[in-house]
């Protein structure tokens, strides 16, 4: 399976973020989306998502040699500012999101909490009384819960600490195998942890960092992208 974007564009009065932004997103690897501050990678984000609608261009997904039109139960979104419903406790909020979202998935509602790291007393608090990154580990659980095809993730782990840090890594190599995972990260040891391919945006453009990952040069490769040394504005 494959998220094909062709030739998407957007502009915001007299700035044009994405200038014909083409890529293949593949099933059984993480792709990261790496870029300057201002490269537009939220912006592709929401389009992507539904949120926002692109200028020019098209968006599918393709199995066995035929195109699909993207549907909202396809894809699913960990933004790195979480709005859940803060009067409702973890407990609450993971029950209400999986009844709306029936399963064959023999987890409880403890079972998410516990693979999250939220403990016994944390669970039973109100969400308006969560740090950002408690709330990242619920957004997290709807991900395992409704097991969207295209899952994006804009910053997973900026605020969540490095036990529960390692049990998300666990998370998302394991979802990988069967979705299509984007990230958005500026932790370079997330990057090189968990990317099978680092897809770099600029100039409204996407292409794929042309080194491997497990490269000796790869840090330095991609400081280089980032800085703007090879990829000028």
């Amino acid at each position: 399976m494959e998220l094909v974007i062709r030739d998407i564009h957007k502009r915001f009065q007299e700035t044009e973020v994405l200038r014909g932004a083409s890529y293949r997103f593949y099933s059984g690897k993480i792709t990261g989306v790496l870029g300057r501050n201002g490269a537009g990678k939220t912006t592709l984000f929401n389009i992507l998502y539904g949120d926002l609608a692109a200028d020019n261009g098209t968006i599918c997904l393709l199995k066995d040699n035929h195109e699909y039109p993207l549907t909202d139960k396809d894809i699913g979104i960990v933004y790195s500012e979480n709005y859940l419903p803060e009067f409702l406790t973890g407990y609450e909020f993971v029950k209400f999101y999986m009844d709306l979202h029936p399963s064959d998935d023999l987890m409880t509602i403890d079972d998410y909490l516990d693979f999250m790291e939220i403990g016994q007393t944390e669970r039973h608090r109100i969400i308006k009384g969560y740090s950002d990154g408690m709330k990242s580990k619920l957004s997290l659980i709807c991900l395992m819960i409704s097991k969207p095809k295209v899952i994006l993730l804009d910053e997973p782990l900026t605020a969540v600490d490095v036990v529960s840090s390692i049990a998300i890594k666990r998370l998302l190599l394991g979802l990988s195998e069967d979705h299509i995972i984007i990230l958005s990260t500026h932790i370079m040891a997330l990057a090189e942890d968990l990317c099978d391919i680092v897809a770099v945006l600029d100039k409204g453009k996407l292409q794929t960092l042309d080194i491997d990952r497990k490269h000796e040069q790869f840090e330095e490769r991609l400081l280089q992208v980032l800085k703007g040394d090879e990829y000028d504005k």
